[in-house]
């Protein structure tokens, strides 16, 4: 069965510059009703279904068409250029089942500059091809040209794709991912994406020569689904709650280098799962979000709730350089009946702000306390490793007007237009040193990496083709007598490595391909903190799905057609 989505047809269940969202409805298979009084089961399936080594078979595919483009908009009221998804600030919101098949086809708009689509998190089991960085699984989409991205839904939960290419997603080519599955906790009502993002009114390329040269920009404001005020213009996000009803929400922290913590006057919630994976229910008041992570969370309602509520995403200023810490808000507004609740905003009627305290926080960059963050889904890691990796990042001075990151001393680069898939394609296994390429070889074998820094300031990992399990973080220097948490620790696709500390992960080579691990924060990404797995490379040819070279050569000849016409010359590592 073939369900296409356009635009115009899933706006409804998104948020967007205000709009409510409608309760998302998912279609699992038979035997179960995942209703408000049992998310624990999908069909035939359910939490404890190990999803690493078995997907439910839909036979359903949805369907999207994205145009990447420019557009003039106000997204904080401040009118400037962006760049969009089909012409909206966060872009449509991806919506499938678990097992169901993803196609997104995308169409680059822009006159002058590629693009490419990667969907954080998306395992792409045997999909390599498909997973988007540019000058690595291929070349950025030249202008007029489309790429068809295909891969399976084998997770459930809730992410985002974004472009991976020249920071074009913090200029506005973002937007959420929603896999619908079972849950850890029941809600009523599922309230969709929650992005929250940070914004400036200068250009993020102009942001990132900044951050070369004199080190990381100040941002004027943050966006929660795209919209926020500034010095008396725009307008909040907002959304309607129900006294007694249920909701779960799907916070994405988005941003270019702000580390949020998420909080809601008056409100406790309940956390069910981070990035991609279930975990055990747990209650607060307050997270902590790093670049590219995900949390979803159910906030339960009294029954004499009445009122409006400020919803908090605080810039945690101990990291991030940010004009407007305190003032990145949303508004709940209470409403007595659920037709209320559903009804759109109207910017004629604005809520009335609320008056409500704050939650007590701590300005802390750190990751929520690993030993809270329980999956449903227990899976020990192996102490039998065929591989330790250390890496240490360290920041240089490359020359007097720029700075760079480096792992091992090495600071990353690709090219753009020679990425690692075409490379290894033509059989040139002739790695340069700046590739940062780390071969992985054998099958199903366990490979702990530890990521370290000297230098005072945390950093968002994220891996792109796995899950990791987070062994161990810390502060100081790693020593071997350091417990590791191999008994069920925390699975997720993005950890942070503290400031002057250390993180230990460990992965299985489940996944053959060319896989990318990197800072999140955009500028040291793209100053080059980042290494990249060539995983079961005797299998990236031989395994169907994982390598298309004629699609590769196909989107890279006529990028450097493109390139070579209009002399665009690479002024990054080649992953931003």
């Amino acid at each position: 069965m073939l369900t296409s989505f356009f635009f115009a047809s899933i706006r409804s269940i998104s948020w967007f510059f205000g709009a409510e969202a409608t309760p998302i409805q998912p279609t699992p298979l038979g035997i179960c009703s995942h209703d408000a009084t049992d998310r624990a089961c999908w069909g035939q399936f359910g939490l404890g279904t190990d999803y690493y080594e078995e997907t439910p078979e839909t036979g359903v595919t949805r369907e999207y068409w994205f145009q990447i483009e420019n557009k003039t908009m106000a997204l904080d009221g401040v009118e400037r250029v962006v760049l969009s998804v089909n012409g909206t600030v966060p872009g449509p919101t991806i919506i499938a089942d678990w097992g169901d098949t993803v196609i997104v086809h995308v169409t680059n708009m822009l006159t002058d500059n590629g693009t490419s689509i990667h969907f954080h998190g998306v395992r792409q089991f045997r999909t390599n091809y498909m997973d988007g960085p540019s000058s690595i699984t291929q070349c950025p989409i030249p202008p007029g040209d489309s790429f068809t991205y295909r891969w399976v839904a084998s997770q459930y939960g809730s992410s985002w794709y974004h472009a991976h290419f020249s920071v074009q997603t913090w200029e506005g080519v973002f937007g959420g991912i929603i896999i619908n599955g079972p849950a850890t906790a029941n809600y009523d009502e599922d309230k969709g994406s929650l992005v929250l993002s940070d914004w400036s009114h200068r250009t993020a390329s102009v942001l990132a020569l900044e951050a070369q040269r004199t080190g990381p920009p100040r941002f004027d404001n943050g966006l929660i689904n795209g919209t926020n005020v500034f010095n008396g213009t725009g307008s909040r996000f907002r959304t309607k709650f129900v006294a007694g009803t249920s909701y779960r929400l799907r916070i994405i922290n988005a941003a270019a280098d702000t580390h949020y913590r998420f909080t809601i006057d008056d409100h406790i919630m309940t956390v069910i799962a981070t990035d991609f994976v279930a975990i055990e229910p747990y209650n607060t008041t307050n997270l902590s979000i790093g670049m590219g992570q995900r949390y979803d969370v159910v906030v339960y309602t009294n029954k004499e709730t009445r009122g409006n509520f400020w919803m908090r995403a605080i810039a945690q200023i101990s990291c991030s350089n940010h004009n407007n810490p305190d003032g990145v808000r949303g508004i709940i507004e209470y409403v007595s009946e659920p037709e209320s609740a559903s009804s759109k905003n109207s910017d004629l009627n604005p809520p009335i702000e609320p008056n409500t305290t704050a939650y007590p926080t701590i300005d802390s960059c750190d990751d929520e306390n690993i030993k809270t963050l329980v999956p449903r889904l227990s899976i020990p890691a192996s102490p039998n490793i065929s591989l330790f990796s250390a890496q240490e990042a360290t920041l240089q001075q490359v020359s007097p007007e720029r700075i760079a990151w480096a792992m091992n001393n090495s600071s990353f680069v690709s090219r753009w237009d020679y990425p690692t898939l075409e490379q290894f394609g033509e059989g040139n296994n002739s790695w340069a040193r700046q590739q940062n390429l780390i071969r992985l070889p054998e099958k199903d074998r366990w490979v702990y990496f530890l990521i370290s820094t000297n230098f005072n300031a945390s950093h968002p990992i994220h891996l792109h083709g796995h899950d990791f399990w987070v062994l161990a973080s810390g502060v100081g220097t790693y020593q071997e007598n350091v417990t590791l948490q191999l008994e069920n620790g925390p699975r997720r696709d993005v950890a942070m490595l503290p400031a002057f500390g250390y993180l230990v992960i460990a992965i299985v080579t489940d996944n053959p391909g060319a896989w990318l691990a990197h800072c999140h924060i955009a500028w040291h990404a793209a100053e080059g903190f980042a290494l990249q797995l060539l995983e079961r490379e005797d299998e990236i040819r031989s395994v169907e799905g994982v390598f298309d070279k004629e699609a590769i050569q196909n989107t890279c000849r006529n990028w450097r057609n493109f390139s070579q016409s209009v002399q665009i010359e690479q002024d990054d590592s080649g992953l931003r």
